[in-house]
């Protein structure tokens, strides 16, 4: 073999790992979705470049972190940097860091809840970017409270419900929580005003708060996302609903665009009667809803109603067939019609049977080109999107969104730059935010936060007062990206 074509062979089987992300994703992951770059890697999307710099630094939180109210600091299930905090001191940056962590250390499987009131953690944060450091220094937090000023539980409400303001809302209908609007808080973002919306994933509903955490509003979902069993609303985790979100599968991500007057809401996989049968895999097309939030921010019904794709992977990562959908996470919008989305599988660290891990990203989203389901029977009826529940093929007069891998997360060699491995990562990466770097020569760069969820998995953990030990500890870890973006956010 001459030089010339050893050197391409070699430089085609470091590439191999990568192919897929650069081929925007479009080809089933079979086996652990690796990438081994380590300069800059440009991705286009609908004729517009952007560029991951790779990782540039991290950040962790013991697992037995103890947060305001005294109990075990879980995070995150969503994270954001509070407006107008971010700036450039000397060689570092600063900012306060909002967190929202679930319903707390609940497992439905095993019968298991607390009585968890449902609130967001506030961080102070340090990132230096000579060396990669983020320090996360816990200072506070702030409690939720619904309309009669009562705080939300993170218990299960099964099939109990309350009725505030001609609303039908999930509540425990006695025992742990009882009388309680049950929250399980996965999505947030603030508003201008300094208010804020949380994404709910009992009801699929979107709950807009004031700055000082009192329910304002509720954007209700569409009639093909709210949860149904049996002709009845279906707000629990433990019975599967016949329509609608699947159990624990809601309002995932949520973002407004840079100008503020878009919500962006997607649900974390398929809905119910969008699922393939019998088809794990059969669960990537998920909706995504679009609000015009200029006049009100809790309008009616949405403007938009796209459907994207998720991408399918094989659990046992050895080359069989496609058998999972990775789920996304959290989104964040770039402009009125394109954002960042965080897609993942459901192994590493905290996951259950000891799967590898083979698949976590940030992909690039634009539904531009997107049909728009609002106001059809795909959104005021339960109309599948399949074309049969035997395949995953969508119906022929619905076009998805376009997306393409922007950041690989399981690199080994940029991970190992900063201690850490692959097979060490979390399971359930469900935060992300943005953040200016604010050099003048590159005003289009960001940093992007990536968080983890720990869901309270610490061996040392209280929870309203009682134990809720684990056999490990699962640290809450942020990853810093740098990207750079087609032009500046506005």
């Amino acid at each position: 073999m001459t030089s010339k074509r050893l050197r391409a062979a070699l430089i085609l089987a470091w590439l191999l790992p990568a192919l897929p992300a650069l081929a925007g994703g479009e080809e089933p992951i079979t086996r652990p979705h690796l990438d081994r770059t380590i300069g800059p890697r440009s991705v286009s999307l609908r004729g517009r470049t952007f560029v991951d710099h790779g990782l540039v630094g991290t950040g962790r939180l013991p697992a037995g972190t103890v947060d305001f109210l005294g109990d075990t600091l879980g995070s995150f299930s969503s994270l954001q940097i509070q407006p107008g905090s971010w700036k450039s001191v000397g060689d570092h940056y600063e900012a306060i860091l909002w967190t929202l962590p679930d319903r707390g250390r609940n497992d439905p499987a095993a019968k298991l809840f607390f009585d968890y009131p449902a609130r967001l953690e506030r961080l102070r944060i340090r990132f230096t970017p000579g060396n990669g450091r983020l320090d996360l220094i816990p200072d506070g937090g702030l409690k939720l409270r619904d309309f009669r000023g009562r705080p939300f539980t993170g218990a299960d409400p099964d099939t109990g419900t309350l009725t505030e303001r001609g609303m039908l809302l999930p509540a425990p209908a006695g025992g742990i929580g009882g009388g309680k609007v049950s929250l399980d808080a996965e999505a947030l973002q603030f508003r201008r005003d300094g208010g804020f919306y949380v994404g709910d994933e009992y009801t699929a509903n979107i709950y807009h708060f004031d700055r000082r955490g009192r329910l304002r509003g509720v954007i209700r979902p569409p009639a093909a996302i709210a949860p149904r069993r049996d002709g009845r609303p279906a707000f629990g985790s433990l019975r599967t609903p016949d329509t609608g979100r699947r159990n624990n599968q809601g309002p995932e991500g949520m973002s407004l665009s840079p100008d503020g007057r878009t919500l962006f809401v997607a649900l974390q996989s398929a809905l119910m009667q969008d699922s393939a049968a019998g088809n794990a895999a059969g669960r990537t097309d998920i909706r995504v809803l679009v609000y015009d939030v200029s006049r009100t921010p809790t309008p009616a019904r949405p403007v938009a109603h796209h459907v994207m794709q998720l991408p399918a992977y094989s659990a046992a990562g050895n080359g069989g067939a496609p058998d999972r959908t990775a789920a996304q996470s959290e989104i964040r919008a770039l402009d009125d019609h394109s954002f960042l989305m965080l897609a993942r599988d459901g192994a590493g660290r905290g996951a259950a049977g000891g799967a590898p891990i083979v698949y976590k990203s940030v992909l690039l989203v634009d539904v531009a080109g997107a049909t728009n389901l609002a106001g059809t029977d795909y959104e005021t009826g339960t109309a599948s999107l399949l074309r049969d529940k035997a395949g995953t093929a969508l119906r022929p007069d619905i076009v998805p969104a376009n997306w393409a891998e922007l950041v690989n997360m399981l690199n080994p060699v940029q991970l190992a730059h900063f201690g850490l491995d692959v097979e060490a990562l979390s399971e359930k990466w469900e935060a992300m935010d943005l953040a200016p770097v604010l050099e003048p020569d590159h005003p289009a760069d960001y940093f992007l936060f990536v968080g983890n969820d720990n869901d309270f998995i610490a061996r040392r953990c209280r929870m309203s007062g009682q134990s809720c030990d684990a056999a490990f500890d699962n640290d809450s870890r942020i990853l810093v990206y740098r990207i750079s973006l087609p032009t500046p956010l506005r």
